[in-house]
């Protein structure tokens, strides 16, 4: 085998703080004649604040006291918007409104109490934001004179994506009911302002199917409305008809993730059916501008990722990645076509230090007949059949990318291989793609995590018996059913997973209170199954080293279910390292804890390899 010590590692080697520190990132793009905004998270600070660029300027405009962050449906999103002279951003700490001039002025509060807010959109005067109270959703209204309030729609368990038209006199909306998820089926839905300034009954306009998941609604210059529709099996861009929904001419590809957190902008309608977007092709995304002929205007230039997309007469703005490159504020010409740094990017490692992506697509499922995706990195030290750690994605409807992850170059430089999967139940293949993890929970994402190692193996590539899984989340319960159902990984890392879903359903949050049922079944009527798919009741079979990293503060994963299932595995004899932060929530945003965290996995990974490498010398 290949020996992997610390220090044996050169100089150039990225240090988990190093990995950490550069991890800042971006969100929520938005211009206006004000300039160009941004949210910014920086790990090191733990916080997230509002930038600014005006005639070449970059300035913070977030008091330090405070942090823009939403916790509606505790993912967030849409955390700030722009009025002509001033920003309204959601405080991360009491979650309220405030409201803060651009240029002098401390932020002032537009709403208090106990409730939560999120989503926010500005149009003529009004604020609309998704107001969370305990488990009560609605749509509101404030305004930003006097911050009275007025409900603009009620009774739907959840709502995202409030917009106005421009002449004021519409409004849209999605809206989906427990147990659906956001990317299974929601409703386009819509009122007319009346004569007396209020506003109509709704209308379902599109959605009204159990096979359609409808997303991030707009309006165009002249006020027809548009959205994007997996109804045709891609989230696809649509545009009102007289008979509902019609799809415009777009690429058989998802143009846009699920949308796990609120105020995502993966495309933008311009005008008479021309709109700007992001897919994916190969795995790789493309940033196009097609025209109301169909013809595309290729933007993507270096970069391999685009989101949180804005646009005036001059630019295309967005926050973009590569595998070289880290998240980036970026300006693209568009009649040029090139692109203009504006914050972020850049990376700590030289281009020849980079493990870069390597598309996979590979057999899985039973004999085989199913297709999986993800991306492989090989070690930087180019070692014949190095070790391998499977990352397992959160979600699980989620998905990775192929762009620079200093994480996953951590791994890279001490000697590991890394297949990063999308394994099925992923988002950017499809809706049947995306669908094939219904009712299947602990069984595809776990066929896909073994199949890879095989695949890998088969191609002489890593070396099978020293592989390891970790995940996070969900990715954390398809982690530990790999290492209790199957004998392929070596050990194991669970990072605020999952380990008992049963009880899981019975405490988490309301935006994925039912979301179980859809992912295994309807825990009363399936109770044998669940029974059969949960790590804790099956502690007993894991016999590889595990170690765990929790927080204390988790609402969605509490951490609970952590102790129990260290204790089940400690009972057991089974090798485990646990390892609780008293000051995270669900996922975890502070360097010192992120930095800690890597480290100890890493470390915790190299004693296994050590102690085999003593054990076979004997």
């Amino acid at each position: 085998m290949t020996e992997i010590r610390a220090s044996s590692l050169d100089p150039e080697t990225l240090t988990a703080a190093q990995a950490v520190a550069a991890g800042v990132d971006f969100a929520e793009l938005q211009i206006s004649p004000a300039g160009l905004f941004w949210n910014e998270y920086r790990p090191a600070e733990g916080s997230s604040r509002i930038w600014r660029r005006f005639e070449e300027t970059i300035t913070c405009l977030t008091p330090a006291e405070f942090s823009v962050r939403s916790r509606v449906y505790e993912y967030g999103g849409g955390a700030f918007c722009l009025t002509e002279d001033s920003v309204i951003f959601v405080n991360e700490s009491d979650q309220q409104i405030y409201v803060q001039p651009f240029e002098e002025g401390e932020p002032k509060a537009l709403t208090r109490g106990r409730k939560r807010y999120g989503d926010l959109h500005f149009s003529n005067g009004l604020v609309l934001a998704v107001e969370e109270d305990k488990d009560i959703h609605q749509l509101v209204s404030l305004d930003i004179r006097d911050g009275k309030r007025l409900v603009l729609a009620r009774g739907a368990d959840f709502y995202a994506s409030p917009t106005m038209s421009p002449d004021g006199q519409r409004l849209a909306w999605v809206e989906w009911f427990k147990p659906h998820q956001p990317w299974t089926s929601t409703l386009l839905m819509m009122c007319k302002r009346l004569e007396t300034g209020g506003w109509s009954e709704p209308r379902c306009l599109a959605g009204d199917r159990d096979e359609e998941s409808i997303q991030q609604p707009c309006f165009d210059a002249h006020n027809r409305l548009y959205c994007l529709s997996d109804q045709e099996g891609y989230w696809q861009p649509c545009v009102e008809g007289s008979f509902g929904l019609t799809h415009l001419k777009a690429a058989d590809a998802d143009h846009a993730p699920a949308p796990w957190q609120l105020g995502g902008r993966s495309w933008l309608a311009i005008d008479m059916g021309a709109y700007l977007a992001s897919w994916s092709e190969n795995g790789v995304a493309v940033l196009g501008l097609r025209d109301n002929h169909g013809v595309v205007t290729d933007y993507s230039g270096e970069y391999s990722r685009f989101r949180s997309l804005t646009i005036d007469d001059e630019n295309i703005y967005c926050v973009a990645a590569s595998a070289t490159c880290l998240p980036t504020v970026i300006a693209i010409n568009r009649k040029t076509r090139k692109s203009k740094m504006i914050a972020g990017g850049g990376s700590p490692l030289p281009a020849a230090r980079i493990s870069r992506a390597q598309p996979l697509r590979y057999a899985s499922g039973p004999n085989g007949k199913v297709q999986a995706y993800g991306y492989f990195y090989p070690p930087i030290n180019g070692a014949a059949k190095p070790p391998l750690v499977v990352f397992i994605h959160g979600g699980p409807t989620s998905a990775c990318y192929p762009v620079l992850d200093l994480r996953i170059q951590y791994w890279s430089q001490r000697g590991f291989a890394v297949a990063d999967l999308n394994y099925r139940g992923s988002t950017g293949y499809g809706r049947i793609y995306r669908n094939a993890l219904h009712l299947n929970w602990g069984v595809a994402d776990v066929d896909d995590a073994c199949a890879v190692v095989t695949h890998l193996a088969e191609r002489g590539l890593i070396n099978e018996q020293q592989a390891f899984i970790r995940g996070g989340s969900a990715g954390g319960y398809t982690a530990l059913c790999a290492l209790a159902f199957r004998h392929v990984f070596r050990g194991g890392a669970s990072l605020y997973g999952v380990s008992d879903p049963l009880a899981l359903s019975k405490v988490t949050h309301k935006f994925e209170a039912q979301y179980l049922d859809w992912l295994i079944g309807d825990p009363d009527k399936e109770a044998e199954r669940y029974q059969t798919r949960t790590p804790l009741l099956h502690a007993a079979r894991i016999h590889v080293p595990v170690i765990f990293f929790q927080g204390e503060l988790d609402v969605v994963v509490v951490p609970e279910q952590t102790r129990t299932m260290v204790k089940a595995l400690q009972s057991n004899g089974t090798r485990v390292e646990a390892h609780y932060y008293p000051d995270e929530q669900h996922g975890f945003r502070k360097a010192k804890n992120q930095a800690d965290a890597l480290e100890k996995e890493c470390a915790f990974y190299q004693t296994v390899l050590e102690g085999e490498r003593r054990q076979s010398s004997h």
